[in-house]
C-alpha cells in the first residue's frame, strides 16, 4: 500500500500541470502565478484534510472540485470576472455566473497541448524553456530544478520569474500555432522535450529518482503530441522511440553501488523489453513520412544499441548513420560518439588520428575515448588520458566510472 504522502506526491505530479494549464487557459497566461498558487493551495487543503479524514474514494475528482472553488473564489475577489463576464451578459439580467475552470479529459488534454507551446515560444531563452517546462509541465518543486540544473534555489526562481516576465511582455495566449508556423514551432518543442530527457538521462544530478522522472515526464509530454493530429507527425514519433530505446537501459547504465556501467559492461536482462518494443512501435509509425529528421537517425541508432550483439555489420551500420547524422546536424558529442564506431569497425589505430583532429580537450568523454584508444596501443598515455578524464568529470558516478579503467588499466 502506498503511503498518504507518496500518494499524495505522485497526484500534485500527476495533476499540477493540468490544472495549471486549465486555470491559466481560462484566465489568461498573465496570471499563470496566481494558477499555481492555487493549485499548490488546493494540495494543501488536501494534506491537511486528508491527514483528519483519510484521503477520500476519488481524490483526483475531489482535487478539481476545491481548486474550482479556490479559482472562483480568488477571481471573484479580484474582481477580475468584472471585465471578462459582465460585458457577454445580456441586458435584463442581474446576476454574473462565473464561468469556472473545466476539467474535462479533453479540455485538460488542449489546455496541456496549448501550454506546452506556449512555454516553447521562441520568445523565451531555450534554457528557460526547460526549466518552465519542468515547473509548469511536469510539477517539479524548484528544489528538484534546482538539482536537475546543479544550480540553486535563488537562480531558479531568477529564471522562472524572467520567463514568465516575459510570456506577459509577449502577450504569449494559450491556442495553438497557426498552420503556417506550426511546423516550426513544432520543431523548436520537440527541442525542448529533448532537451529535457538529456537533462535526465545524462544528469549530473546524483538523484537517480529525479533523473528517471525527468525522462518519464520528457516521454509523457512527447506522447502528449500524438493526441493532437497536427503534432502527431513521424518527426514527433521518431523522438518518442528515441526515448523508449534510450529509457529502456536506464536500470543497466548503474550498479548496485551507483557506479556508472557502460554500454559493453550493461546487464541486458536488466533492459527494458517493453519499452523496446515500444521503441521499435514509434519508430515503425515514424517511417511513414517523407522527412528524415535527427531524431529518425538517432532512433535508428539508439535501437541498434537495444541490440547486444557486438557484430561488425552492426557498428557499421551505426558509423554510417552517423555520418548521415552529422551531415544533418554536427555537433561535437555526435562526431566523438561516431570516433567511437569507428574504432569499433576499424580498430584503435583507424579511430586515433580522427580523434585527436577534434581536440575536445574540456571534454572528460573526449579523453575517456582518447584513454580507450590508446589502452590498445600505448599504456602510458592511456593513463594519460584517463587521469585528464577523471580531472574533468563533475560527477561522483562518472569520476568512479574513470577510476575503475584506471584500475583495469594498471592491472594489464
Amino acid at each position: 500500500m502506498i503511503p498518504e504522502n507518496e500518494r499524495l506526491k505522485q497526484l500534485f505530479q500527476h495533476e499540477f500541470a493540468k490544472m495549471v494549464a486549465v486555470i491559466s487557459k481560462l484566465y489568461g497566461l498573465e496570471h499563470i502565478e496566481t494558477a499555481e498558487d492555487i493549485v499548490s493551495e488546493t494540495f494543501l487543503t488536501a494534506s491537511e484534510s486528508w491527514g483528519m479524514k483519510g484521503v477520500p474514494e476519488n481524490p483526483t475528482a475531489w482535487l478539481y472540485a476545491v481548486a474550482k472553488q479556490k479559482t472562483l473564489y480568488h477571481f471573484r475577489r479580484q474582481k477580475i470576472y468584472d471585465s471578462k463576464v459582465l460585458p457577454a451578459i445580456k441586458s435584463g439580467e442581474t446576476e454574473a455566473i462565473m464561468e469556472e475552470p473545466d476539467f474535462s479529459p479533453q479540455h485538460i488534454r488542449d489546455s496541456q497541448l496549448q501550454m506546452l507551446f506556449a512555454i516553447c515560444n521562441p520568445a523565451i531563452a531555450g534554457e528557460a524553456q526547460v526549466g518552465l517546462a519542468l515547473r509548469i509541465l511536469c510539477g517539479f518543486g524548484i528544489d528538484e530544478i534546482a538539482e536537475a540544473f546543479m544550480s540553486n534555489k535563488e537562480t531558479i526562481n531568477k529564471r522562472l520569474f524572467r520567463a514568465k516576465e516575459k510570456l506577459r511582455e509577449e502577450k504569449i495566449s494559450l491556442e495553438f500555432p497557426p498552420e503556417a508556423v506550426l511546423p516550426e514551432r513544432l520543431r523548436n518543442v520537440l527541442h525542448i522535450i529533448y532537451l529535457l530527457f538529456n537533462e535526465g538521462y545524462y544528469s549530473k544530478t546524483q538523484d537517480v529518482i529525479l533523473q528517471k522522472e525527468l525522462c518519464v515526464e520528457a516521454l509523457k509530454l512527447g506522447l502528449l503530441l500524438t493526441e493532437y493530429d497536427k503534432t502527431n507527425l513521424p518527426e514527433t514519433n521518431a523522438l518518442i522511440a528515441l526515448m523508449c530505446f534510450h529509457a529502456s537501459r536506464f536500470d543497466a547504465r548503474q550498479n548496485e553501488n551507483e557506479n556508472l556501467v557502460l554500454y559493453d559492461q550493461q546487464d541486458e536482462s536488466l533492459w527494458d523489453a517493453n519499452l523496446i518494443h515500444q521503441g521499435i512501435h514509434y519508430l515503425q509509425i515514424a517511417a511513414t513520412g517523407q522527412y528524415l529528421s535527427s531524431y529518425h537517425i538517432e532512433a535508428r541508432i539508439a535501437s541498434l544499441h537495444c541490440i547486444k550483439s557486438d557484430t561488425k555489420e552492426k557498428w557499421q551500420e551505426i558509423l554510417q548513420l552517423y555520418d548521415q547524422l552529422l551531415s544533418i546536424n554536427f555537433s561535437s558529442s555526435v562526431a566523438l560518439n561516431r570516433l567511437y564506431a569507428l574504432y569499433k569497425v576499424s580498430g584503435a589505430s583507424a579511430a586515433l588520428q580522427p580523434a585527436l583532429e577534434l581536440n575536445l580537450s574540456r571534454n572528460h568523454f573526449y579523453w575517456i575515448l582518447l584513454g580507450e584508444l590508446y589502452t590498445q596501443l600505448d599504456a602510458t598515455r592511456a593513463a594519460e588520458s584517463f587521469e585528464n578524464a577523471l580531472a574533468l568529470a563533475k560527477t561522483v558516478t562518472e569520476q568512479q566510472g574513470i577510476r575503475e579503467k584506471i584500475r583495469r588499466l594498471e592491472k594489464k
